[in-house]
Order: C-alpha cells, then structure tokens, then sequence
C-alpha cells in the first residue's frame, strides 16, 4: 500500500534542494503586503544591475590603449625628390620660434625683375596671424625706397586676420639702383573716422635678393616704424549716389594736419570722364588754419552707365599762395583708384542714396596726375536721366 501524500516519511525528489513550503511561508509571515515586497524586489534588480554595468565600464575603460598624441611627420623621412628648405614650414613651429617675431604676423609675396624694361613686379599674395585677440580690417601699403611718392594701396578686407590680397604693383627701378633700393610693405588695420592703426611691418633690402628668377617666399612681419614718414594732411568728405537720377553728391566737410603756414586753403573738386576733366567745383577759402572746417556740398550729375568711367579728384590748395603750381595734396576716387578711396567709392554704390563719409590721407599730386594721366579737356554733354 502506498503512504499517503502528505506523509512526513516521504522521500523528497532526487535534485531538490529547497525545501518545500519555505519561500511562501516566508511570504505569508512578513507583515509587509504583496505589492511592496514587488516593488522592492525590482528596486534591488535595478541596482544590482546598474553596479554590474559600472563595474564593467570602469574595467574596460582601465584597460582601454591611452590615445596617442598627433605624430608630427619629419620631411626628413620622406621619401622623394622634396626637400625640406623648399616646404613652407607649420604655422606651428613659427609661433614657437625664438624672438617673438610671429606675434607680427607673416606675410607671402613675389618677386620678379623685368632686366628689359628695368621694372619690378610685387605680388601681394596673402597675410596669416596679423594679431591674436580680434580681427581687423587690414589693407597693405607697398612703396619702395628709391621711389619717393609712389606707393600701391590694396583694398581693404574686412574682418580677418588671413586676408588674400592676390594684387600686383610695378616699380620702376633701373639696374644700377637695386642695390640700394629697400622693398617696404606695411599692413594696417582700417579705421573710418579715426587714424589707422599699423599691424607690422617687412624692410627687404631688394641689394641681397636674388632677381634673377621668380621668387616667393613667406617673410615675417616685424613692428611698425616708430614713426611714420611726414603726411601732408588728411581730408574728410561723404559721397552719395543716387542711380534713378544720376545725383553724385560730394560733401566736403573738413580737413586737418595741413602743414603749417597756409594762408588760404580751399578744396577744388574735379570729376574727369574718360581721363578728361569734365566739371569742377571748389569751396570757400579758410584763413590761417591748418584744420579747416568747410561742410559744403556739391552735387553733380552723373549718369549711371558711365558711373563707372568717372574720376574724382578733391585737391587742397592754398589761395595765399601766387606763385603755388601744384596743390597741397589730392585724393583720387572711382574704379581705377586703389586702397581707400577705391573702397570707399564702392560702398558708396552699394549703399544708394546713403552718405558714406571718411577720412583720407592727401597723397602727392604728381603722384595721382601720373596714375590719372589725363587727356586734353572733355567738352561733351552727356544725355542724363530725368531727376
């Protein structure tokens, strides 16, 4: 006969190992309800598994390799025909070079000398690093020293502290000179109102470069000069133009830093077509100052389809003077100008009918009569727009 179920001399099955009823006596004798022992047994899983997870990270990430540093790669085990003296070296390695010249900036050009026609060609190729903490608005200035007067300006780029330049300027210089004669170029930040600040400097003695061939090379920018050669002034005037009309309207407003001893200086505005003088203007004449105040406007009528083929030329005179046969100095605008003035001619045309005013140095006469070489008088009336 067999033993009933619930008999205590029952064998318990083979491979059982906890004992039966235990788990829900445990159960039934906590005085906790159901649902809490529920939750509180998902709480110790979430966490039991949240420390596995950390614990596993943590192992993995003491094992992980350390990164390596970026492998700086020597020219020197390359293979090939490149050498190293020819290879711009890294923005790098300038910075870090002795002396502190980097914090002027650098600069590339190119040179080449034309034996026949005893002419040097600059190249203005780009500028990097010009000043840490900022951009500017930088513009180049090339002269050289052998050739007081004539200059080259580039046009003003804004915002940057790499600007492309990409403009190239002439130089006449007979053989026998270069020995002697010193490349200038100084960079400077653009400022409307107010003097430009000067951002550095490159002197390069053109007696120790090689011209017979093409050359371009990256050169560092030293400090700006101590002091800047002697201005002959500076004028301040607006222009505004007005396409539907054809209204240039030019207001001369003052000047400053005239050289003293004028008796009389006005300020004569010209406008050439064609490289011919077509119309002039000129403005009351200010005894004894070398910074004459003036605030008057001239307007003239230009039509838009030849806006493009205008000059204007503002020249300070002195009126005190009888036997005077050149002016104090001259300003040049329109789209053969360069530098400034060319700058601010085009944000004249692209802000219509606004006033755009700036300053401007005076620059030479001869200077800006060799660059307009003007033809005789224009005497031709030209069909204008109904205002």
């Amino acid at each position: 006969m067999g033993h009933p179920p619930d008999s205590p001399s029952a064998p318990a099955p083979a491979g059982t190992t906890a004992i039966p009823g235990l788990i829900p006596d445990l159960v039934a004798g906590t005085p906790w309800p159901h649902w809490a022992l529920i939750a509180g047994a998902l709480a110790a899983g979430i966490l039991l598994v949240s420390c596995l997870l950390c614990a596993a990270c943590c192992c993995r990430r003491h094992h992980r390799k350390k990164p390596r540093d970026k492998e700086a790669v020597g020219l020197g085990s390359a293979r090939g025909t490149t050498t190293t003296h020819l290879v711009q070296p890294d923005v790098d390695g300038l910075e870090s070079s002795p002396g502190g010249a980097q914090q002027w900036g650098r600069l590339q050009l190119s040179l080449e000398y034309d034996f026949g026609s005893q002419e040097i060609r600059v190249g203005l190729r780009q500028a990097a690093d010009l000043r840490p903490g900022g951009t500017v608005d930088p513009y180049a200035r090339v002269s050289v020293s052998t050739r007081a007067g004539h200059r080259h300006e580039t046009k003003v780029h804004r915002g940057t502290l790499c600007p492309v330049f990409d403009e190239t300027c002439c130089f006449h210089i007979p053989q026998a000179e270069l020995p002697g004669a010193t490349l200038q170029v100084q960079l400077f930040n653009f400022k409307r109102f107010s003097g430009h600040e000067p951002l550095g400097e490159l002197r390069l003695p053109l007696g120790t470069v090689d011209l017979q061939h093409v050359l371009e090379h990256w050169y560092p920018l030293g400090p700006p000069a101590a002091t800047e050669p002697e201005q002959v002034g500076e004028l301040c005037f607006s222009l505004r133009y007005v396409p539907s009309s054809g209204r240039l309207t030019v207001v001369v407003l003052e000047a400053r830093g005239l050289r003293p001893g004028l008796a009389e200086p006005y300020v004569k505005v010209q406008l050439m077509l064609n490289q011919r003088k077509w119309k002039k203007r000129k403005t009351a004449t200010k005894k004894g100052t070398a910074a004459p105040y003036f605030n008057e406007a001239f307007t003239f009528l230009v039509p838009f389809s030849q806006v493009q083929n205008v000059d204007l030329v503002l020249a300070v005179w002195d009126r005190g003077l009888p036997l005077q046969t050149e002016p104090v100095g001259k300003v040049h605008l329109g789209a053969r100008a360069s530098g400034q003035p060319l700058q601010h001619w085009a944000d004249m045309l692209a802000h219509a009918r606004r006033p755009v005013a700036q300053w401007h140095p005076l620059r030479p006469a001869r200077e800006v009569d060799r660059m307009l070489a003007l033809q005789p008088r224009l005497r031709l009336r030209l069909p204008l727009p109904h205002s």
